[in-house]
């Protein structure tokens, strides 16, 4: 566990409201609240429709809040103008989609260096470091070849190692295991847990898999646009079995409503 007391993330009153068509105003956040500890995993879930992916775009500053604030490293990123912005966003995030968002006609190292191309980072350096993260998601020996050419759960990992080539603080996944068996979906969700110990990186996961959740330090339940409630994660606090009957009946409850 990397967790220390010093903030990540801190979200302050945050509200995002959607105009669709000339009248009709959608209030997809309404005044979040929540902190995120530095080298903290987190995972955020929720009901189709309560806000979850609004969060990740607000917090990975592909959009902009209605109000509220976004603090990231100590920076506001919600007043930071746009070139600032996508600096920021290159230099400090690293993304995970849950349609893994490679480009076909490129190698799977070519799909890994861009966030370091458009960095400027020269290539001997950024070759290097594709290489380092191909070993780490045991991809190395498919270096060449292309993303069709990879089941789903070899695009996912190729996802992480591209998430990771510019040494971000920040990771945010959004369904992660979304399109894998489950099989695959633990694979990955080991797989992320390895890069919260080993790199010391804070991430913040959306997901449906309550497996992938219970991974995570706390699981912040989203309804509504509101922070409902946050209950802790079973199997990476090890809780006894009082503890976790109780939790899961709490998280099957609300997945219930």
């Amino acid at each position: 566990m990397n967790r220390t007391n010093e903030l990540a993330i801190e979200l302050v009153d945050l509200k995002k409201i959607f105009i669709m068509g000339k009248m009709v105003k959608v209030h997809a956040l309404r005044g979040v609240n929540l902190k995120v500890r530095n080298g903290e995993i987190v995972s955020i879930i929720g009901p189709s429709g309560s806000g979850k992916s609004t969060i990740l775009n607000l917090l990975g500053a592909l959009d902009r809040p209605t109000s509220g604030k976004i603090i990231i490293d100590g920076i506001n990123i919600a007043r930071l103008k746009d070139e600032a912005l996508s600096r920021f966003r290159n230099r400090k995030i690293g993304f995970i989609f849950q349609s893994y968002n490679l480009i076909n006609r490129s190698t799977v190292t070519k799909n890994i260096e861009l966030p370091a191309i458009i960095r400027g980072i020269p290539r001997t350096i950024r070759r290097r470091r594709a290489n380092e993260l191909l070993d780490m998601v045991g991809l190395r020996g498919k270096a060449n070849r292309k993303p069709t050419e990879l089941s789903g759960g070899e695009q996912q990992r190729v996802a992480i190692a591209r998430a990771l080539i510019n040494d971000p603080t920040f990771i945010l996944a959004d369904e992660p295991t979304g399109n894998l068996d489950s099989k695959t979906g633990q694979e990955i969700g080991n797989l992320l847990l390895k890069v919260n110990e080993e790199r010391k990186a804070t991430i913040v996961i959306v997901t449906h898999n309550i497996e992938l959740a219970d991974k995570t330090e706390r699981i912040l339940h989203l309804r509504d646009g509101i922070v409902e409630k946050e209950t802790p994660g079973l199997v990476f606090h090890n809780t006894s079995a009082e503890q976790n009957s109780a939790s899961t009946k709490s998280i099957n409850e609300y997945r219930e409503k």
